[in-house]
């Protein structure tokens, strides 16, 4: 969360009820005011892949690759490859595979949200 929102969250917990309403009702009100402001989704930055990276190095990787992804989103699918890895021993370089495709995949839906 940005620290802006995190500010707007803090003092919007401070308000009473009434005064909630009325917050969302101006809010709404200024959502609806002209034209939304275009979602500008940065490129991800490229990171070569190396040959002998571990499933964790590629987490950091990928991390790395797209800062602007909401990683709590990608938690369940990601720690469920990490302990595929770990406990159930499933290949690494497989594993790496799956979780290049799921920060892609969340990328892509970022951009076209």
């Amino acid at each position: 969360m940005k620290p802006a929102e995190r500010k707007l969250l803090n003092l919007f917990r401070g308000l009473s009820e009434e005064n909630r309403a009325t917050w969302l009702a101006f809010g709404e009100f200024l959502a609806s005011r002209g034209e939304p402001t275009p979602k500008v989704v940065p490129e991800p930055t490229y990171i070569e892949r190396n040959p002998t990276e571990t499933v964790i190095g590629a987490l950091k990787r990928l991390s790395a690759m797209y800062p602007m992804l909401d990683k709590s989103k990608m938690l369940n699918e990601t720690s469920t490859l990490v302990t595929q890895h770990v406990v159930q021993g499933r290949e690494r370089s497989v594993v790496i595979d799956e979780l290049e495709r799921v920060f892609k995949k969340h990328y892509e839906l970022m951009r076209h949200a």
